[in-house]
């Protein structure tokens, strides 16, 4: 199978970038404590579904993978990265943790095999007319009652549905968040919850964060 020219441009530049990524987000969800409130409402959801079976797809070098596995709820989490440079960093920072290379438009899993999944920033390089097949993959290994928790930056207004944005590592695309919501949707997965979080001064880039919790009908 050929791969698309974004993702292998995309996987490239994170191998590029790997050591100097996972150096500077590390200890990025330490001053975060709604990230934080995010992953541990969607780890309390998927550990009382049943399934603690978890896919964090876009997982980088580990770092928020290991945090949700350290939350318990009876959840069993693996990580899912295009990048293999990324990938070969997580299994060394997190040796008791499963870390495989793989797409998120073709993951490796059975059908409803997951109770979740979390794509946390790994969507913003997806082209935007790529982006629904990447949904209805989502939807596809979560079993009925899943939960996916999606996040990505949102664009200036209702009037600018997507917006390329100039990332350091790749081209990058940002949503205006009730069109990823309508996205979702026509997936088949429901929003339950929304964290909007406004830029702080600091921030490189003044875009708002937002995180969607979406379940599986």
């Amino acid at each position: 199978m050929v791969e698309h020219d974004a993702l292998h441009t995309t996987r490239d530049a994170y191998d590029a970038a790997a050591s100097t990524y996972a150096e500077l987000f590390r200890d990025s969800l330490r001053d975060r404590p709604l990230d934080r409130a995010m992953l541990d409402a969607f780890a309390e959801v998927v550990g009382a579904g049943g399934n603690g079976r978890v896919a964090d797809v876009g997982c980088g070098p580990g770092h928020v993978t290991e945090y949700l596995d350290g939350l318990g709820r009876g959840l069993t989490v693996c990580g899912i990265d295009a990048s293999p440079a990324m990938i070969e960093l997580a299994r060394r920072a997190c040796p008791g943790l499963r870390f495989e290379v793989g797409s998120m438009a073709a993951l490796d899993l059975a059908d409803g095999a997951l109770g979740g999944v979390l794509s946390r920033w790994s969507v913003i390089h997806t082209p935007p007319e790529e982006l629904p097949p990447v949904l209805a993959e989502f939807h596809r290994v979560l079993a009925p009652g899943g939960h996916l928790l999606i996040g990505f930056s949102a664009t200036d207004g209702a009037a600018h549905p997507t917006q390329a944005f100039d990332h350091a590592v790749a081209v990058a695309y940002r949503w205006w968040p009730d069109h990823l919501a309508e996205l979702l949707r026509a997936a088949g997965l429901t929003e339950t919850a929304r964290l909007v979080r406004e830029p702080e001064p600091t921030d490189p880039r003044p875009f708002q964060e937002v995180q969607l919790l979406v379940r599986k009908t």
